[in-house]
């Protein structure tokens, strides 16, 4: 059996979601493990332990082990601040691995796992095969000032892209940034896009849905799920409920839910107070609802619920919300940016529109809202595109070859995998 050490410093993949720093990466580490281990590989995710009581290796399934590495304090920290401890990530990583079975691959995720799957190689002479889920170039040029990513960020990703025998692209777009702001070479890249757990995420009857939710069946509803940080375009959402068709309007109610508390508590989380105040100031606070954070089990009533999925972040470099809302038959309207222009077709599984532009996101609700028959067939239509193209077992399977494509290539140039 063929063994990989998966690298994902900050994303743990048993961790609540919701959080600031626990989202995408989270879930695809989590399911990759499970994917590719059920194709016959054996997994050990190695990130970093957060929490005193979580320092004993964890399984979580046939052949997937949780590997918590001792990395800085025993606490939470922002991810941007784990760049110190890689030094004392990689001696407790190296200690770790010698108490467990040599590996065949590295599958890193994020640069700064990146940086430590390139250690790893050339510590243990095997393949590294790597996933960035985001690029400290684009991210600095969307979020300017607001980008707290360490200096060293963009070297060390070039770094890594010479290092890594395979890179996997989640989009096409990431495929263009590569290549025009790395100078990448295009023949080490992979497009696999992310998935989406279809037997998590699947149609409820609205009715049901929001009997459940204790919402009433005549009002019009949108509703975001996610992380509360700026970027998100949250407040964009909020500034187009003025300029919706007053008859909508006065139907039309905002589901918010996500955050670091169940009850969404604005003293504990300022991007909830801000949220709060912009819609306060603009009269639709009544309209706007944040609902904290929940399980994922219970996401997909949320999403069943809604009329509409809607989330329009000024930059998303790839976004597995929209999939899960299309898994769950509802129609989503997004910006048009990163992998959200991939996995998100206009015009048959909803709009994309411009970020940032709430009088377009106005104008697209108000024709969502306004036609049934154009949400039946949006529904329809999101839920074939994810079973035909996004779920996990399809993502999982084309790691799985790439593994072996990598393993095969070595094994051909003399080299011991």
């Amino acid at each position: 059996m063929r063994r990989v050490a998966m690298i994902s410093e900050h994303a743990n993949p048993v961790a609540a979601l919701g959080g600031t720093d626990s989202g995408g990466q989270n879930v695809y580490v989590e399911q990759v493990s499970r994917g590719v281990a059920r194709l016959g590989f054996a997994v050990d995710v190695y990130t970093r332990a957060d929490n005193p009581c979580a320092l004993l290796p964890r399984q979580i399934d046939d052949n997937v082990w949780v590997i918590p590495v001792s990395a800085g304090p025993l606490a939470p920290i922002p991810k941007d601040a784990i760049w110190p401890y890689l030094p004392e990530f990689l001696t407790s990583t190296l200690r770790l691995a010698s108490q467990r079975q040599p590996y065949d691959l590295i599958h890193g995720n994020f640069w700064m796992s990146g940086w430590l799957g390139a250690e790893l190689k050339s510590h243990w002479q095997i393949p590294l095969v790597q996933i960035f889920h985001a690029l400290g170039i684009i991210k600095r040029q969307h979020q300017g000032k607001a980008d707290t990513s360490p200096p060293e960020r963009f070297d060390v990703e070039c770094a890594v892209l010479r290092a890594a025998d395979r890179i996997i692209a989640q989009c096409p777009s990431e495929v263009e940034d590569l290549a025009t702001w790395y100078g990448a070479d295009l023949s080490k890249i992979q497009v696999v896009p992310s998935g989406v757990d279809i037997r998590r995420f699947f149609p409820v009857p609205t009715d049901q849905a929001r009997r459940d939710l204790g919402l009433r069946p005549d009002q019009l509803i949108a509703v975001y799920v996610g992380r509360l940080v700026q970027r998100k375009g949250i407040e964009n959402v909020i500034r187009a409920i003025p300029k919706l068709e007053p008859t909508l309007a006065r139907r039309f109610q905002f589901l918010v839910v996500g955050g670091e508390t169940a009850e969404a508590d604005l003293e504990r989380e300022p991007e909830i107070s801000r949220l709060a105040q912009i819609a306060a100031e603009l009269g639709v606070r009544d309209r706007v609802t944040f609902v904290g954070h929940h399980p994922t089990d219970i996401l997909r009533i949320y999403y069943s619920a809604a009329d509409v999925f809607v989330s329009t972040p000024w930059y998303e470099p790839y976004g597995l919300t929209p999939l899960e809302a299309m898994a769950c038959g509802t129609p989503v309207i997004c910006s048009a940016v990163g992998g959200i222009k991939f996995t998100v077709a206009h015009g048959e599984t909803g709009f994309l529109v411009k970020p940032e532009d709430s009088s377009e996101l106005a104008q697209r609700l108000t024709e969502i809202l306004a036609d049934p028959v154009l949400r039946r067939r949006f529904s329809a239509n999101a839920r074939s595109r994810v079973e035909h193209t996004f779920t996990w077992p399809i993502v999982a399977q084309r790691t799985a070859e790439l593994y072996l494509e990598v393993l095969r290539e070595r094994c051909r140039s003399g080299q011991v995998a």
